[in-house]
């Protein structure tokens, strides 16, 4: 039997309370809060020229709308009891993704699409067609694609599962969060164990054979006998991917969050215990960790990859290693050599600038020197658990000592056994493994100036 380096319960405990505060989750360098009006739709269509044939793209769709809200949701989305407004938004989705294409330096090859939201399953069956078939008019779609889908199981059919495979679709991530009625109840999202179950084998049936699970701590009146049991319970899926999540809480940014009471929410030392029994469960099941949130079985694309190549985008964790991201649909962020850019969240600005052929961009942030060089640290930092920053700041053209000043604030953590340093060689241990993104934390340059309130660490 495996045996896990677990923190004792005692120094759980202290851990979650000195490194539990807010840390960004590093789905890019700079983080969202400290994206500017700086970048435009001028500016994003100079960056999208210099993207051509010979480039390797991934490529997001954004679906901004659920047929009811979770309450623990922290998406850009919108309730809709109709299809019309959806029906409105394809067609300026479709007439981006022209005008995207228009700008490029030449046609790119896509190795990966997903669609996100929302629920993107809200798109009726026929319009799945429509978007994947544009989407290959406008880009040279590999053979090989990822053609990802996140699933909301509580509205699927046999029958529609079927139409996303007959349009491509190889991999369907499915958000359980929780299996138990009562914490279901509290998040406003009623989803039977045997709804999910059901929809699995529809997929398999259809041949998505490629499934992720969302499960998620640190719930309302979430316990860890809750967590052992909904983590238990998954392993029944078998499941390609599994992403443990630690519920953000951020109702200062999502007001519906606040029909979540924080009285009802687990501490930081009850959140450690519970992602921390729920990675030993998987673990046991013969999973592999990636990252600090991440677990897939040995044969999934994120786990059989070499050393030093897992990405992480907006999306978590990826085996894609395409360098330029183009976000599609309102608030969505692409991520290019230059820098982020992200779309208007509104959905009447975002349709109104592409009804008038304008890219819909409003924010987002160039990238310096400095930038750049950060980001590939906190990139490698937060998928290998282990970094060279010394060999990296020179081949980025820095001097090796560039960013020394970030190894005093390593010491703590170095003091409680989660990081080890050798010269300029960091590797955060197993037990350091959830804290990774306090290490990352330390090479943010924007971090100390106040902009942006972020999730809890645990």
């Amino acid at each position: 039997m495996t045996v896990h380096a677990f923190p004792t319960p005692d120094k759980n405990a202290t851990l979650a309370v000195r490194y539990g505060g807010a840390v960004p989750r590093y789905t890019s360098y700079p983080t969202a809060p400290h994206f500017n009006g700086l970048v435009n739709g001028e500016v994003y269509a100079e960056w999208l020229a210099t993207v051509g044939a010979g480039d390797k793209v991934s490529l997001y769709l954004h679906i901004p709308f659920c047929n009811e809200l979770c309450w623990y949701c922290g998406c850009h989305t919108k309730i809709v009891r109709r299809y019309r407004p959806v029906a409105a938004y394809l067609e300026t989705l479709l007439a981006e993704i022209d005008l995207v294409a228009s700008k490029l330096g030449g046609r790119p090859e896509a190795t990966c699409i997903h669609f996100g939201g929302g629920s993107p399953t809200i798109l009726e069956p026929a319009d799945w067609r429509r978007v994947l078939d544009r989407l290959r008019e406008r880009f040279d779609v590999a053979e090989d694609a990822e053609i990802a889908v996140e699933i909301d199981p509580r509205t699927m059919t046999p029958e529609y599962i079927a139409a996303l495979a007959d349009a491509g679709v190889n991999r369907a991530s499915i958000g359980v969060q929780e299996f138990d009625p009562d914490i279901q109840r509290r998040i406003n999202r009623i989803q039977p164990f045997e709804v999910t179950a059901q929809v699995i084998a529809w997929l398999r049936d259809a041949g998505i054979d490629s499934i992720n699970l969302d499960l998620m701590y640190g719930l309302p009146k979430q316990t860890l006998r809750h967590v052992e049991d909904m983590t238990a319970r998954s392993l029944a899926f078998k499941a390609s991917r599994i992403a443990l999540f630690g519920y953000a809480h951020v109702p200062w940014m999502k007001t519906h969050q606040k029909l979540i009471r924080d009285e009802d929410l687990p501490g930081l030392d009850d959140r450690w215990r519970q992602a921390e029994r729920a990675a030993e469960i998987l673990l046991d099941a013969g999973y592999v960790r990636v990252g600090f949130d991440h677990f897939a079985l040995p044969d999934d694309p994120i786990a059989d990859i070499e050393p030093g190549s897992i990405g992480r985008n907006f999306q978590g964790y990826t085996a894609d290693t395409a360098e330029t991201l183009i976000g599609f649909g309102a608030s969505a962020i692409s991520s290019l050599r230059q820098g982020y850019a992200q779309n208007a969240a509104s959905l009447p600005t975002y349709a109104e600038a592409v009804a008038e052929g304008h890219l819909p961009v409003r924010r987002g942030i160039e990238l310096s020197e400095d930038d750049k060089l950060r980001r590939h640290v906190i990139e490698r930092v937060m998928c290998d658990l282990s970094i060279d920053v010394g060999r990296i700041c020179a081949e980025h053209g820095m001097p090796v000592d560039y960013l020394d000043g970030a190894f005093d604030a390593l010491q703590p953590l170095v003091r409680d056994g989660l990081v080890t340093i050798s010269d300029r060689l960091i590797q955060v241990t197993e037990a350091g493994r959830p804290l990774v993104r306090n290490v990352a934390a330390v090479f943010d340059a924007y971090l100390e100036n106040g902009q942006g309130r972020h999730s809890s660490a645990i």
